[in-house]
C-alpha cells in the first residue's frame, strides 16, 4: 500500500492512498466466492453460477461493498502507520474500483494539533478581592420578602392604582383580527407597574375597577423581547375581574424560621452572606482562569481542527436551548436560530477548544495522575453539588467508562489549572466599583 500525505494545514491533511493490485484482485474473487456460494440465479443450480453471469447481474454492488472493505482496511493501516492522532470522521473520496488495476482513493482528516512544551510559570495575575456588602445583604433580604408576600382581596372596593395586583382575561388584536402571539388567556395575575407584559399595557389598567371591561392599544418597540409582537400595534380586550394588594411579612426571626431551618434572623443573614461571597470567590476564580488562558494563547498559537470547533459550538446551542426549554422560551423568541448561534459564538468556541488542548499539553507535559484520594474527593464534591450519595454517583458512572473517563480529565484539567496558578505571580487588588456594580446587577437579573 503507497500512502502520500499532503498538509491542507497545520491540522488538516489529504492522505493519497493506493491499494496494490493484487489486493484488489483478491478481494474481488473472495467478494464473488461468498456471493456464488449464496446467489440465486435462474437457470443455475447454486454454487455453479459462472462468475462472468455474476458480474453481469452484481458487479455495481460487489465493487460498491469491496470498494468500502478496503477503504475501511487501509485507512485504519495508514493511520496507524503514519501515528496520525486523528479527530472527527474522514472525508473520502473515492476512485472507481476496477479489476487488474490498484484501487485509489483520497481521504482528508483532522488530527490533534503538536504543541511545543509550554511556559506557564510567571504569568502576572491580577486577582480581585470582592467582598459582599450589607447593601447586597438588604437587597437578597428585600427580594425573600417580595417572594414571600401575600396577595389578599381589598376590603373595599375601588379603583386599580399602581403596585396592586390585578386578575385579568385578555385576548389581542391586530387590525381588528385576533392574533395568535396574544391569544386569549383568562385569569392572568399581574403587579401593576412592573411592566410585565408592556408599561403602556399596565398604565391604562389604573382607574379600572373590577367588572370593567376596556379595550387598550400597546405599541410594542422594535426591541420588544418576544420578537413575534416586536414592531407591532396591538388592541387588547380586557376584562378586570379582581384587585388584590400586596402584603409584605415582617423582617424579623419569625421571617427568617419560615425560610428554613434557621433559629433567627441573625443565622439566615449569615447564610445569605456566605452565599453571596461565595458567588464572588467563584467570579474571582473565573476572572483569574481568563487572564492564564488569556496569557497562554498568546505564547501559544496553533491551529485547531474544525470537526473540535463545530462539536464545542453543538454544545453551546444546546445548552443554551435547554436554558430557554426551563423558561418557556426557545431561540425564536429571542430572534435568534441554530445558524445565527453557531455564527455568534464560533470565537468563543475556538477559544474553548484551545483552552483545552492547551490543558492536555500541561497534563501531558508535567505528567499529571490522580491519586485515588483526589479522585474521591472530586466524586464527593460532585455529589454534594448534586445533593446525592457518592454511591449514587458511582453506580451512575460504573454503567459508561465513557462517563468515568470525562469526569476524571475534568478533574485533571482543574489539577493543572491549580499548578499554573500557584506557578503565577498574583496580586490582590481591591474591586473597581463600577465593575462590581456592573456585576451585581447581573446578579440581580438572574434572581429575578
Amino acid at each position: 500500500m503507497k500512502v502520500t500525505i499532503e498538509d491542507v494545514n497545520t491540522v488538516k491533511k489529504t492522505l493519497h492512498i493506493e491499494v496494490p493490485e493484487n489486493d484488489v484482485t483478491e478481494a474481488l474473487d473472495s467478494a464473488y466466492q461468498d456471493l456464488k456460494s449464496n446467489a440465486k440465479v435462474k437457470g443455475f443450480r447454486p454454487g455453479k453460477t459462472p462468475r462472468s453471469v455474476l458480474e453481469r447481474f452484481y458487479k455495481k454492488d460487489v465493487h460498491a461493498d469491496v470498494s468500502a472493505r478496503l477503504i475501511q482496511d487501509s485507512f485504519v493501516e495508514a493511520v496507524k502507520e503514519n501515528d496520525l492522532k486523528l479527530v472527527g470522521k474522514p472525508e473520502v473520496n473515492p476512485s472507481e474500483l476496477e479489476k487488474n488495476r490498484p484501487f485509489t482513493y483520497d481521504a482528508t482528516i483532522e488530527v490533534t494539533p503538536e504543541l511545543n512544551s509550554i511556559d506557564f510559570k510567571r504569568i502576572p495575575i491580577e486577582k480581585t478581592l470582592y467582598k459582599a456588602s450589607d447593601e447586597e445583604l438588604d437587597v437578597q433580604l428585600k427580594m425573600l420578602q417580595k417572594n414571600m408576600a401575600r396577595h389578599e382581596p381589598l376590603e373595599k372596593v375601588r379603583p386599580a392604582v399602581k403596585d396592586d395586583i390585578v386578575l385579568i382575561d385578555y385576548e389581542g388584536f391586530e387590525n381588528v383580527q385576533p392574533i395568535e402571539d396574544a391569544q386569549k388567556t383568562t385569569d392572568f395575575s399581574l403587579k401593576i407597574g412592573e411592566g410585565r407584559i408592556h408599561e403602556d399595557f399596565d398604565a391604562q389598567l389604573i382607574g379600572m375597577n373590577p367588572g370593567d371591561e376596556k379595550n387598550i392599544t400597546v405599541q410594542f418597540g422594535e426591541d420588544y423581547f418576544n420578537k413575534k409582537l416586536a414592531g407591532r400595534k396591538v388592541t387588547f380586550k380586557i376584562q378586570l375581574k379582581e384587585i388584590r394588594k400586596e402584603l409584605f411579612p415582617d423582617i424579623d426571626d419569625s421571617f427568617a424560621k419560615s425560610l428554613g431551618p434557621y433559629k433567627n434572623l441573625d443565622e439566615l443573614k449569615e447564610k445569605i452572606t456566605e452565599n453571596l461571597q461565595g458567588g464572588y470567590d467563584k467570579r474571582a476564580e473565573q476572572e483569574v482562569n481568563e487572564q492564564i488562558f488569556t496569557a497562554l494563547l498568546k505564547k501559544t498559537g496553533f491551529e485547531v481542527p474544525d470537526c473540535l470547533v463545530e462539536n464545542e459550538l453543538t454544545s453551546i446551542v444546546k445548552e443554551t436551548e435547554q436554558s430557554f426549554a426551563a423558561r418557556n422560551m426557545n431561540l425564536d423568541d429571542v430572534g435568534l436560530n441554530e445558524d445565527k448561534m453557531r455564527e455568534k459564538y464560533r470565537d468563543v468556541a475556538i477559544k474553548q477548544v484551545k483552552r483545552q488542548l492547551i490543558l492536555n499539553k500541561i497534563i501531558d507535559q508535567e505528567e499529571l495522575i490522580l491519586s485515588d484520594d483526589e479522585t474521591e474527593a472530586g466524586l464527593k464534591e460532585m455529589a454534594d453539588a448534586y445533593q446525592q450519595p457518592v454511591d449514587s454517583l458511582k453506580e451512575y458512572f460504573q454503567k459508561d467508562d465513557n462517563r468515568f473517563e470525562y469526569f476524571k480529565h475534568a478533574l485533571l484539567e482543574k489539577k493543572a489549572i491549580k499548578l499554573i496558578m500557584e506557578q503565577s505571580d498574583i496580586k490582590e487588588v481591591p474591586p473597581d466599583n463600577d465593575k462590581k456594580r456592573a456585576g451585581e446587577k447581573e446578579t440581580e437579573k438572574l434572581v429575578e
